[in-house]
């Protein structure tokens, strides 16, 4: 029996007429390059979920032909070639629309504040993208780990205040390319203190000083990046969110905001 021969059941025609607005592959692994400031390319490992709109008409679809674009893709894939692989998913698969989710590790160099011993520090990022007819969004996001100080604890304590890891994510729509390192950046100099793979005892002792010294609330953390990126022309809108993973408290404290700076006055998103 050839190829020709076999039964193609994706194919056949489906008479419920109910559309299914995503259906493809999801956390499939695969190596990537993506770009990097320091050192052009870097080497990652990305998790990926691609998926096309599916017509009433249709029984199925075709999920070899992700794995196939994914494959053509992986070794030079970044913003610039991000729309030509949407673009082969949604001719490949002859659908209306599709959908694009790429998560992966990325390492950024650090070197310890006093010590100046270097480490690798990682920090989770994200390109998620649509074409939809006409339409073309792409979304990237960065989550930064930083620490948080607590002004309230710094005020009524006698000997110090509580201090702890939180996670900051960033998920902005742009018009202008950016590095990942930018938002990075903005997002440790908004924190009490950075975080640091690797130090040395006199790098905890400036840490800790300097978190005492710049006590900061979820709520302080997530207006301070808010306002530098509403300031930064190439950013169209953005969500900021922290989550600060509370030492004495049985909770986490949270706050997000939404702006769109196309809107008059930067009015906050509902």
């Amino acid at each position: 029996m050839g190829v020709k021969d076999l039964k193609d059941v994706q194919n056949e025609p489906d008479h419920r007429n109910i559309d299914l607005t995503r259906v493809g592959i999801k956390d499939i692994k695969y190596p990537m390059n993506v770009l990097d400031r320091a050192n052009k390319t870097q080497s990652t490992v990305a998790t990926v979920n691609m998926y096309v709109h599916l017509p009433h008409w249709f029984k199925g679809t075709h999920m070899s032909r992700f794995v196939e674009v994914l494959n053509d893709y992986c070794a030079d894939l970044n913003l610039k070639t991000f729309f030509q692989m949407l673009d082969r998913i949604k001719k490949n698969l002859d659908a209306p629309a599709a959908n694009l989710e790429i998560r992966f590790p990325y390492f950024v160099k650090k070197t310890a504040p006093v010590s100046g011993v270097p480490s690798l520090m990682e920090y989770t990022c994200k390109y998620i993208g649509e074409i939809n007819g006409e339409e073309r969004r792409l979304h990237i996001g960065v989550k930064v780990p930083v620490c948080t100080l607590c002004p309230c604890s710094k005020e009524i304590s006698a000997k110090g205040a509580h201090n702890q890891r939180g996670m900051v994510s960033v998920t902005l729509l742009f018009k202008e390319f950016f590095w990942i390192e930018e938002i990075i950046e903005i997002v440790e100099g908004s924190a009490s203190s950075d975080v640091y793979a690797l130090l040395k005892r006199e790098d905890e002792k400036f840490i800790t000083e300097q978190a005492f010294s710049r006590p900061m609330f979820v709520e302080d953390i997530v207006r301070e990046v808010t306002d530098k990126l509403r300031k930064d022309p190439r950013f169209v809108c953005f969500s900021v969110e922290a989550e600060s993973f509370e030492s004495i408290h049985n909770h986490s404290a949270y706050a997000y905001t939404e702006m769109d700076t196309r809107t008059p006055n930067h009015d906050i998103a509902d």
